[in-house]
């Protein structure tokens, strides 16, 4: 395993990855830092936990609808493509997930 340290907005990490993966880890932190960048310049400083939670739910965002792009691409239909209540469901989950998650970073910071 690697140990790579990375930053988002302004706050170090670190991290940990399969050797050979650091190029790849940094990549992924640096979209994830741009989203934060952006979130930062359009609403103003905010905790860590909630520009992090904000970050994710834009990501997880933009990464549905490319995949409702893509099933568009190829002709499927909701059913072929896997969409269905299930996934809003899971999202949902997610989010309460990385919500309580931030609560807890904020109390421990």
């Amino acid at each position: 395993m690697a140990d790579v340290e990375v930053a988002v907005s302004g706050r170090r990490y670190k991290l940990s990855c399969r050797d050979g993966e650091e190029d790849h880890l940094r990549a992924l932190v640096r979209i994830v830092d741009t989203k934060a960048e952006q979130i930062t310049s359009q609403l103003g400083e905010m905790t860590e936990a909630r520009t992090l939670l904000l970050s994710a739910l834009l990501i997880a965002d933009e990464l549905n609808d490319l995949r409702g792009a893509a099933s568009v691409a190829r002709n499927e239909t909701p059913a072929e493509a896997g969409h269905d209540p299930a996934y809003a469901v899971a999202i949902e989950r997610i989010a309460d997930r990385v919500e309580r998650l931030a609560v807890q970073l904020e109390r421990a910071g």
